[in-house]
C-alpha cells in the first residue's frame, strides 16, 4: 500500500480510501465488519463517512453508516490510532437534518459532537462539509446557463464561511477534530476558505472531495491544479461512475442489489447513449489489457497527478477486493494514451 501526506496537514493517508456509504442500506453490520478487517489488513488506513449517510439519504438511516463503523471502532480500539477517520456535515436541503438549514458555526458544534457519539471516538482526523451553501456545479448542475454566479452574493456566503472556520477552529481546540475539509465545492469556494484562514489566523482546509472519474473530469484541469499548488488533498469519489464503469449496467442490466434498483437522488442522469457508448469502449480496453473494468476505472484514476487518494466503495468483499488490487496495477504510458483517446470522444458523456 502507497501513502502519502493528507495536503497541507501532518496526517500519512493510503492512497486508498475507503468508503463506507452503503453500510446502513445495501450492507449490515457484518458486511462493514468484514469489509474494515478486509481493507485494514491490506495497509489502508484512511476511512471515509458522512453523518447523512447511508445512502440514499432518509430520516430512517441517517446516521447509521456513522454508528456501524462506531461498533467496529470500539471492539478494534487499539488500532485507532493508526486510522484516519475522515466524516461530513451533510449541508442544507434535508429538513430531518437540522431543519434543512445551512451550515453554520452553531451547526458544526452540534454536529460534531454528534458524529463522535455515534463514531464512539474521542476525536475525528478529518471533518468535512459535505456540501457547500451556496448552488455549485455538482450532482449534475454542471451545464451553463444553469447556475448565474453574478446573482451569488459572496460577501454573505464569505461571512458564512468565517463563521464556520472559527466553529472549526474551536472544535479543533477542544481536541474533537484534527483537521477541516471540503467536499463537492469549487475553485472559488477553496480559495476562500484558504484565504479567510490565513487572514484571520484560522485553520486550513486541507483537502476536498470531489466527484472525478472516466465519465466526470470536470475538475481537470483547472481546481486540480490549484489543489495541487495550493497543497490541498484531492480525494475523488464515485471512481467507477456509481458503478457504470464496471459495466454491469450496459445493456438495460439492473443486477438485483445494485446501487440502480434503488431511488437515485437526481434520477438515472448518468445513463445516456454517450455514456454507455464511452462505457462499451472502456470494458472493450480493459478486455484487451486483461483487467476487469473496475479495475482500469481505478487504476487510471490512480494514476491522474494530482490525485491524492481515491474513494472506494463495495458492497461485497469480492468487490472490495477486485477493486483494492487494481490499485497495484501500473497502466503504460500507451494505455494510458488509449484511454484519454476514448476521453477524448466522449469528455462529459451526459
Amino acid at each position: 500500500m502507497q501513502f502519502t501526506r493528507l495536503g497541507s496537514s501532518n496526517l500519512q493517508v493510503s492512497r486508498v480510501c475507503l468508503g463506507t456509504m452503503t453500510w446502513g442500506k445495501q450492507n449490515n453490520q457484518a458486511d462493514a465488519d468484514e469489509q474494515l478487517d478486509y481493507a485494514v489488513a491490506q495497509g489502508i488506513n484512511f476511512i471515509d463517512t458522512a453523518e447523512m449517510y447511508a445512502v440514499p439519504p432518509t430520516a430512517e438511516t441517517y446516521g447509521s453508516t456513522e454508528r456501524i463503523l462506531g461498533n467496529w471502532l470500539k471492539r478494534h480500539s487499539a488500532k485507532r490510532q493508526e486510522l484516519v477517520i475522515a466524516t461530513k456535515i451533510a449541508g442544507n436541503g434535508l429538513s430531518y437534518i437540522r431543519g434543512g438549514g445551512d451550515i453554520s458555526g452553531r451547526a458544526i458544534i452540534e454536529a460534531v459532537d454528534a458524529s463522535l457519539l455515534r463514531l464512539q471516538t474521542d476525536y475525528i482526523d478529518l471533518y468535512q462539509l459535505h456540501w457547500p451553501n451556496r448552488t455549485t456545479p455538482h450532482f449534475g448542475k454542471q451545464w451553463p446557463g444553469k447556475l448565474k454566479f453574478s446573482e451569488v452574493n459572496a460577501e454573505q456566503h464569505s461571512d458564512q464561511m468565517l463563521d464556520i472556520l472559527q466553529a472549526l477552529a474551536s472544535c479543533i481546540q477542544a481536541g474533537k477534530i484534527r483537521h477541516c475539509g471540503l467536499s463537492d465545492d469549487t475553485t472559488w469556494g477553496i480559495s476562500e476558505y484558504l484565504r479567510l484562514s490565513e487572514k484571520h489566523d484560522l485553520p486550513r482546509m486541507v483537502s476536498i472531495q470531489n466527484e472525478f472519474n472516466l465519465l466526470h473530469t470536470k475538475d481537470w484541469p483547472y481546481l486540480i491544479e490549484h489543489c495541487v499548488h495550493a497543497d490541498v488533498a484531492y480525494l475523488p469519489w464515485s471512481p467507477l461512475g456509481g458503478g457504470m464503469l464496471s459495466g454491469k449496467y450496459l445493456k438495460g442490466q439492473r443486477p438485483s442489489g445494485s446501487r440502480w434498483t434503488l431511488m437515485q437522488r437526481n434520477g438515472l442522469f448518468r445513463d445516456t447513449e454517450q455514456s454507455r457508448a464511452a462505457i462499451a469502449e472502456y470494458v472493450e480496453l480493459a478486455a484487451s489489457y486483461a483487467i476487469t473494468p473496475s479495475q482500469l476505472a481505478l487504476a487510471w484514476c490512480h494514476q491522474v497527478d494530482g490525485v491524492t487518494s481515491t474513494i472506494i466503495g463495495a458492497t461485497s468483499l469480492a468487490q472490495l477486493q477486485e477493486d483494492i488490487q487494481a490499485f497495484s496495477i501500473p497502466l503504460s504510458d500507451e494505455q494510458m494514451a488509449a484511454i484519454n483517446k476514448v476521453q477524448k470522444r466522449y469528455p462529459m458523456p451526459f
